[in-house]
């Protein structure tokens, strides 16, 4: 039976996250120090004892998912008389650069310095032009990107738009903060049971996240990546990519177009993956996968009692 490995994005992230990790692993607290070096603060300081507003800053919750989940990932890879199996990845948002990590496409330090980058330019989009997303339930799909766009047909140079397409009945908009919150109503009196805006810093997956997509890019084009060793995923297609230059043109689309995570799923139980494994905080993709599928394996990784439990 097929094994993807998923890595989830902003969100999963609590206090005191992969603090009993680096107690127990010596890798893991290699990686944290090179992470606070790298980052020229303690980012597992905040990562450990918060305050919670401070670890939900997007410049510092991407670099704490992903160093969580790299770190996960490094002490799997570290037992060779076990070694741990799995043939795709893939992940949600950020968690797509710890995929690519997972996938031998580019190394901790290149992945890690690029998650930095990625949560600065986001901040100062989202600083720059106010944006917001919200979580519409109870609506399909199509029903939901109509009147997404009905409301930026009408909106005088402001958008909403489709950002992560979950699972059935889930979808995120995103776009203008003014105009998401006043379009709130409008997608409960289409039949949506919730439509309720989330606590992020801007419009991530939309277009006003271009400013941050251009410099985004040239950094991600200067760095080193490799063909996957497994296929992954990927965010802006659903499709299945090994190719390291494939995979960077989906990495810079990801951050302008909406995560079609519910497709990916779906692409993936079409090749006969039957196992999901949520690596890294909380259990957010695991419940996606469970609204998507109904006959498959699921369990998480996220604390040193799951890896132990994995022997």
């Amino acid at each position: 039976m097929s094994t993807a490995l998923l890595f989830s994005g902003q969100g999963s992230q609590y206090v005191g996250m992969m603090r009993d990790l680096v107690e127990e692993f010596a890798i893991a607290r290699d990686m944290v120090e090179q992470a606070d070096a790298i980052m020229g603060v303690a980012l597992s300081d905040i990562c450990f004892h918060g305050p919670e507003e401070l670890l939900r800053e997007t410049r510092y919750t991407q670099t704490a998912l992903f160093l969580h989940e790299a770190i996960l990932v490094g002490i799997l890879r570290a037992n060779p008389d076990q070694p741990f199996m799995y043939s795709a990845v893939a992940g949600h948002s950020l968690g797509e650069y710890s995929a690519l990590f997972s996938a031998n496409v580019i190394d901790f330090t290149t992945a890690f310095q690029l998650v930095k980058l990625r949560g600065e330019l986001m901040f100062a989009a989202g600083a720059d032009r106010p944006g917001t997303m919200a979580a519409i339930i109870g609506m399909d799909d199509h029903s939901v990107a109509t009147l997404c766009a009905e409301i930026t047909r009408d909106a005088d140079g402001q958008i909403v738009v489709p950002a992560n397409y979950n699972c059935p009945g889930l979808l995120v908009i995103s776009g203008d903060a003014e105009l998401v919150r006043a379009s709130l109503p409008q997608f409960k009196a289409r039949g949506a049971k919730i439509a309720k805006e989330l606590p992020v810093s801007g419009a991530f997956h939309s277009p006003l996240m271009k400013p941050a997509q251009e410099e985004l890019a040239r950094a991600i084009h200067s760095s080193e990546f490799s063909s996957a060793s497994v296929d992954v995923y990927v965010n802006a297609t659903a499709q299945a990519l090994r190719s390291a230059e494939d995979l960077k043109h989906a990495l810079i689309d990801q951050l302008v177009q909406p995560v079609q995570w519910t497709q990916s799923l779906q692409a993936m139980y079409s090749a006969g993956i039957r196992t999901y494994i949520e690596i890294g905080p909380g259990n957010v993709l695991q419940g996606l996968v469970k609204r998507t599928h109904n006959d498959v394996a699921i369990r998480g990784i996220d604390k040193a009692e799951h890896v132990k439990a994995l022997a």
